[in-house]
């Protein structure tokens, strides 16, 4: 998290509905059903659970997205991390145990497109 932002915490025990909007750090330990926007940095925590979209500067997840992910920097999904949608990012961390149900796209060229090039060539 960046040391000079506000930080906003969704609790373990809230439920947000509707779309979420943050010019500062966001850390999410709830539900959010709704798209989740942050200028700054994203940290979805391990009980945490996402159903919409996602777009963030950067992002850390630890729990589960189902939606899209729009991160414009790095993403890191930590153990134990579910992401069921697409992802495009820039530099993608992916630890042992987490899981990804989409396509993924870095750079702004997906895996596939690569390795369609690749095969073509």
């Amino acid at each position: 998290m960046a040391k000079n932002s506000e930080l906003t915490v969704i609790a373990h025990d809230v439920r947000v509905e509707g779309d979420f909007v943050s010019q500062g750090d966001v850390q999410i330990e709830g539900e959010v059903s709704g798209n989740v926007k942050t200028s700054t940095e994203l940290r979805i925590g391990t009980e945490a659970k996402i159903h919409a979209d996602v777009f963030a500067n950067n992002a850390t997840v630890s729990g589960e997205v189902r939606g899209n992910m729009q991160i414009e920097g790095r993403l890191d999904l930590l153990e134990g991390a579910r992401v069921a949608g697409d992802i495009n990012c820039d530099i993608l961390a992916v630890s042992a145990g987490a899981q990804i149900n989409g396509t993924v796209t870095m750079g702004g060229r997906s895996v596939a497109e690569g390795e369609k090039k690749e095969d073509e060539a």
